[in-house]
């Protein structure tokens, strides 16, 4: 141990008395901090700079008329974007935007074609056509550009397909409401025309025994023909209120009936956006089956499929619940058959919304998922597109038919109850007669009261009719709860369907910035550059002649020496990270320390392989650095690179190094520093033993070997 010392505190001696000694060192202990400060600070927040990122936007959009409503769906979008700034948007004509892509003035372009609002308004029409956006990239200019551009232009898509589902679902939630609105206006009017007539069927068994007393009791008859000829007025006025609601029922079913029929066109567009889906999910299982699909195209795919299918599900259901309400007023429940296949389709997208979620963890284990699965995922998705596409063709022929003819049955009652009530109503002079007649007939005796009981049939009969129907129309649904379900807020539900899920985002030891997130990349990388410019300019072993020094106890000195100075630049590095840059760290302390005890292990790694195998062990070293570049996952997840370094990323160094700095700037969690505390002791201790069995026979066999290299004067 005293010569080891010797060795160590010599070195020191000489650094401290040589200037030009201390200037070199000096300086190797600087440099790594600015390998580590200079990429910290370049990449400190690139993802908030993409305003910069030139795209062009090209609008040919010669507009459309839906309805007699002029649109232009292009300029909507330029409008949008001129308050966007997440991307630096220019407006400029098709040609220079094509000639910027191709010479690298724009990173891409957008163009919007001149026939975009007109495919949009083509969902009205028998044979609707899909809007295109045209995107063009430059991918020669830069790697990473075109993803972010490429989300950009996504972005746009989203936007337009939400608005316009927004808007087409708004409009069937509209004539739902005014519907509501209009029944609801006209109910008092309505409960009360029940009220009368209930009451006056209820009477007639009274009247009945009245009259039948009437021939025994003259003076009872007179007291009920005064009772009638008051209760005339009122059922005179009942069938007067009754022949003007029948009408305006008749009215507001014509109405609803045209409304039914322009809303066809909102739902077949919903039946086509789930068509789309599942369209979407096929073809992304041809992309899976494919012998080497691109990693990042198929997760891409996935969130996407992932996205459509949790949107797809939330849109099935409310389609759903939509035809439930219109089976309910159609009647007969002949629209089951709707409910339930929506309700399988329903099941099938989250059968499929399962399937894509298992592929993608075997994706994210870098694993290939089972045929199987693929082929179960494919079948549910053609499933879905075979019973969405069933509902679409029997829509026109079908469905919106039986919808219709529910109304119509409901527009046949009530003009039937409308004949009823006008007949009714021009009996009423007639009843006003007959009863005057028995007033005055019962002064001279009870010979007219036959003629009451012989006109008195008819009139229970048709107040008997009125009021069956009433029954008949309140077994088909209670009218409050259709009202209620019908005067939901239009705004509310189109926006729902617009976006049925919000992501509620939780961050786990959040960074602030993209630049402290790369800190424990580059500072570990800085550290291992240290360490081979210490190797490449200062030499590993000890030249005193006069001295006789064990192989051992040279590693050891100076080990010693080459560790000192590593710990130096660490701390510099650290250090300056910290409070020169203010990189974003939880635990500063354990920040610095474990760059220390980094430094100190990468140092014996190379310091070992330079002392043992010279300048091949310097090779030997960069070899190693390259490799962890790669295989470390300090960059992209290591899930995402090659076989190869996927299967070496367990036993590299910085895999566990760059851990161990994460923690100390995320938040540590102890069980994972100490794991990767556990590896770095194994590496001392592989390191070591190469150290000590292989330093003196390898040194001894390569004497003759550096001597002749040396004399070519190229090599020291």
């Amino acid at each position: 141990m005293k010569t080891i010392r010797d060795i160590y505190f010599r070195d020191l001696k000489h650094i401290f008395t040589n200037w030009a000694a201390l200037i070199v060192i000096t300086g190797l202990v600087f440099l790594p901090s600015l390998y580590a400060w200079f990429n910290i600070e370049a990449s400190w927040d690139p993802y908030g700079q993409t305003g910069g990122l030139a795209v062009a936007v090209s609008n040919n959009d010669a507009g459309s008329v839906i309805r007699a409503q002029p649109i232009n769906i292009g300029e909507e979008i330029i409008a949008s974007l001129r308050d966007n700034r997440q991307i630096g948007w220019i407006f400029v004509d098709e040609p220079t935007a094509l000639r910027g892509v191709q010479h690298g003035d724009y990173y891409a372009s957008i163009t919007i074609p001149s026939d975009f609002s007109e495919k949009i308004a083509s969902i009205l029409t028998d044979h609707p056509q899909k809007a295109e956006i045209e995107y063009t990239v430059n991918e020669k200019i830069n790697a990473i550009s075109p993803k972010i551009t490429s989300k950009g232009a996504s972005g746009i898509i989203e936007e337009v397909s939400r608005n316009f589902i927004k808007i087409a679902n708004g409009t069937i939630f509209q004539i739902f409401n005014e519907i509501g609105v209009t029944l609801e206006s006209e109910l008092p009017t309505i409960e009360q025309l029940r009220s009368l007539v209930f009451k006056l069927e209820a009477m007639f068994p009274e009247i009945w025994q009245t009259v039948a007393t009437a021939s025994e009791d003259l003076s009872k008859a007179n007291e009920i023909v005064l009772k009638a000829q008051e209760n005339v007025p009122i059922v005179a006025q009942l069938a007067k209120d009754g022949q003007d609601f029948t009408e305006r029922l008749g009215q507001f079913l014509d109405r609803s009936r045209e409304n039914a029929a322009a809303a066809g066109p909102s739902i077949k567009n919903d039946l086509a956006l789930l068509q789309q889906t599942a369209t979407a999910t096929e073809q992304l299982t041809a992309l899976l089956l494919e012998e080497k699909p691109d990693p990042a195209a198929v997760k891409s795919a996935l969130d996407r499929a992932s996205r459509r299918l949790a949107l797809a599900i939330d849109i099935t259901d409310k389609t759903s619940s939509l035809f439930a309400r219109l089976n309910s007023m159609v009647g007969g429940n002949r629209l089951a058959f709707v409910t339930d296949r929506l309700g399988q389709i329903k099941t099938n997208f989250e059968q499929q919304a399962a399937a894509v979620n298992r592929i993608r963890e075997v994706i994210d284990k870098g694993e290939k998922p089972a045929d199987d699965l693929v082929q179960s995922l494919n079948q549910l998705s053609k499933d879905a597109s075979a019973w969405i596409g069933d509902l679409l063709n029997r829509y026109d022929s079908e469905i919106q038919p039986l919808i219709l003819e529910g109304l119509n049955k409901a527009r046949t009652a009530a003009e039937q109850a409308h004949t009823v009530l006008t007949e009714a109503s021009r009996s009423i002079p007639d009843v006003q007669k007959i009863i005057n007649d028995a007033a005055a007939g019962l002064a001279f005796g009870g010979r007219e009261l036959q003629a009451v009981q012989q006109h008195l049939p008819v009139i229970e009969a048709r107040i008997k009719a009125l009021a069956d129907l009433i029954r008949q129309l309140e077994s088909e649904g209670n009218l409050s709860e259709i009202i209620d379900l019908l005067k939901h807020n239009a705004e509310e539900e189109s926006s729902f369907f617009a976006e049925p899920v919000v992501l509620k985002e939780n961050k786990l030891f959040p960074i602030p910035n993209y630049g402290s997130a790369m800190s424990p990349f580059f500072t570990t990388l800085s550290l291992w550059v240290g360490a081979l410019l210490l190797v490449s300019l200062l030499t590993v072993e000890v030249h005193h002649p006069e001295l006789s020094y064990k192989s051992y106890q040279i590693y050891f000195g100076r080990y010693l020496t080459f560790m000192s100075i590593a710990i130096l630049q660490s701390l510099m590095v650290t250090l300056g990270d910290l409070f020169l840059l203010g990189t974003y760290c939880v635990n500063k302390d354990w920040f610095v320390f474990f760059g220390a005890l980094l430094s100190a292990v990468f140092m014996l790694i190379v310091y070992t392989l330079v002392s043992v195998f010279g300048n091949i062990g310097k090779a030997l070293a960069i070899v190693l650095l390259v490799l962890q570049l790669a295989g470390s996952g300090g960059t992209f997840p290591i899930q995402v690179t090659p076989p190869f370094f996927q299967a070496i990323h367990p036993y590299l160094p910085f895999t566990y190094a760059i851990s161990m700095m994460r923690e100390a700037v995320g938040g540590i969690l102890w069980d994972i520093i100490l794991l990767d505390l556990r590896m770095m002791a194994a590496y001392v201790g592989i390191t070591l033993l190469i150290g000590l069995a292989l330093k003196k026979s390898i040194n001894r066999a390569s004497q003759r070997f550096i001597k002749k290299a040396q004399e070519s004067e190229l090599i020291h």
